[in-house]
């Protein structure tokens, strides 16, 4: 086997010594491969960037809900939150307990909120009327509500969940409406959450909205604990020189922010943290089949089986994954050429790399998407009716586990209902 373009998967062992190309003959392309000392190294460097003792993290289950991804986070110490029944279910599934379970509600079905209320679980709503509709459901019950604290961040407007024309979280002005309904349905606020976006590797809007939300908590006598969101950046262009988020200076500003918070609070309040894609995305490669080389015009195309009902990242978010390349024969690469990577999705916009100088690509050759740890398979769909991939994990003693079966055609029918 040739690594033809493998710096960033060499540069911190991701395959531990497995052949990618054996790999995908195996298992089959497209397939998510996921390295479980990656995991639990991202885990551990974001549940120790801060000293406070009482500092939560909770994984963001929607990233990669994998059982088996859950289980290795939950073995770090790691809480967990989710923002639906089917992650609750999964969470429980990992060994997490109720308490562990922090579910962060948005405009949510009767149904769905008593679910969550059965489970036991923590939650969170983020508006008067879901206050409302919980004071209903569970008067005398804890809750938390999620604020807007002013302040939005993240690599794309599709995932700026904070500051102006969102649709979450509870403005500030409205803390005495808050306060009322509490009171009607004799409800005690435990806390209080935000989440400004996703991807930020700037911390200064994160910082700012940390003041911001605290000067909400003031406003609240007793709480238990303090959400502060998370979405912290890592970096999509690591063969580029691209650092990810700063975590030892975020981690002394921060450390000296919650200990005057809570010094002022008068009491060791919890305070939690949402590290969103942090841990997952460097965990995971994407690997894929070129199935076709072609010029159209003067445009190259690489054709792969990596559509985006596999990974929907670069379509929806306009977003760059790496692109490294792994080879069977002995054929060499000549030259680096301007090529655009494609899928087999029936749409002009499945791009997963647009433009990309790369060395030369061969009908053949096993590509693999760096960074897909996150939202890659939890997007996934079945869209044109193919089928989405299996998952393999890479155990930290070399080990390689099929943690996810991949569809199979019968899968595509099995809850549809012949006339």
């Amino acid at each position: 086997m040739q690594k033809v373009y493998s710096k960033v998967t060499d540069s911190f062992n991701f395959f531990q010594g497995k052949n990618p190309i054996e790999l995908a003959e195996k298992y089959g392309t497209p397939l998510y491969v996921y390295n479980e000392r990656v995991i639990r190294q991202k885990c551990r460097e974001i549940k120790k960037f801060v000293k406070y003792p009482k500092f939560v993290v909770d994984y963001s289950s929607k990233a990669n809900t994998n059982i088996a991804f859950l289980q290795i986070v939950k073995s770090e110490g790691l809480e967990v939150d989710a923002v639906s029944p089917g992650e609750i279910l999964a969470a429980k599934k990992a060994g997490f307990k109720p308490d562990e379970i922090f579910y962060i509600s948005n405009n949510v079905s009767k149904d769905e909120m008593q679910y969550a209320i059965d489970a036991g679980v923590k939650i969170s709503v983020d508006s008067l009327e879901q206050l409302e509709q919980y004071g209903q459901f569970n008067p005398g019950g804890e809750i938390s509500v999620r604020f807007n604290p002013g302040v939005g961040a993240g690599h794309n407007i599709k995932v700026v969940t904070g500051g102006k024309k969102t649709k979450f979280g509870v403005n500030h002005e409205y803390v005495p409406q808050v306060k009322e309904i509490l009171k009607k349905y004799n409800l005690k606020l435990i806390g209080i959450n935000q989440h400004i976006g996703s991807l930020f590797i700037d911390d200064k809007a994160f910082v700012k909205s940390i003041g911001n939300l605290f000067d909400i908590a003031r406003q609240f006598d007793d709480l238990t604990f303090i959400d502060m969101g998370g979405g912290f950046g890592v970096s999509y262009k690591k063969e580029e020189g691209q650092m990810g988020i700063d975590l030892e200076k975020l981690g002394k500003v921060m450390d000296e922010e919650l200990s005057k918070f809570a010094k002022e609070y008068g009491k060791e309040i919890i305070f939690r943290i949402e590290p969103g894609r942090y841990v997952s995305a460097e965990a995971g490669v994407l690997l894929g089949t070129v199935h076709a080389v072609k010029y159209n015009g003067p445009d190259k195309f690489a054709g792969t089986d990596i559509g985006f009902n596999v990974l929907q990242r670069p379509v929806m978010y306009d977003s760059y994954h790496g692109i490294e390349i792994y080879r069977k024969s002995d054929v060499k690469s000549e030259k680096k050429e301007l090529i655009t990577v494609v899928g087999n999705v029936c749409e002009s916009g499945d791009m997963l790399a647009k433009e990309r100088m790369l060395p030369e690509i061969f009908k053949g050759d096993i590509i693999g998407v760096l960074d897909a740890g996150a939202y890659g398979y939890s997007m996934a769909s079945n869209y044109n009716n193919r089928l989405r991939p299996a998952e393999v994990l890479i155990r930290e003693n070399g080990d390689v586990v099929l943690i996810r079966e991949r569809d199979t055609l019968d899968d595509l029918l099995r809850h549809q209902i012949s006339l």
